[in-house]
């Protein structure tokens, strides 16, 4: 008789904990993520980590930066993976950008909180912080 295999427990949201503990954190958006197929497998998986990843302003847009994906090369079960750090750019409202820009000039950071992955898109929660002082 087969054995059946325990189903592996998928995170929901993969969360960047020192976020809170390097900045006073403000109000917090909900923006989409513009990923292609292989990054949108990682997310799934848990493969995905936001720890020193930050959101910048660049022509009118979002742009997560420093984000690290950990991507298999192949399709099969096993094999070799790559970490690819390169900006995605964020979805948002012409409108959210805009205010998030003024409140960039005031000083304020925009840091990636966590990445949503139970529904059928990918969505990342950003927030306005402060940094704290050492």
């Amino acid at each position: 008789m087969a054995t059946k295999k325990k189903p592996v427990k998928k995170p929901s949201a993969i969360v960047n904990r020192r976020a809170s503990f390097d900045y006073a954190l403000d109000e917090d958006l909900v923006v989409g993520v513009s990923l292609t197929g292989r990054e949108v497998r990682a997310a799934r998986d848990g493969r995905v980590q936001l720890k020193g990843s930050f959101v910048t302003i660049r022509n009118n847009e979002l742009w997560l930066n420093n984000a690290s994906f950990s991507l298999k090369l192949n399709s099969k079960g096993e094999g070799e993976t790559t970490v690819d750090t390169s900006p995605r750019k964020l979805l948002a409202k012409r409108k959210q950008i805009d205010e998030l820009a003024d409140r960039k000039q005031a000083g304020m950071t925009i840091v990636p909180l966590r990445l949503l992955t139970q529904g059928r898109f990918i969505k990342l929660v950003i927030a306005l912080g402060k940094g704290k002082k050492n």
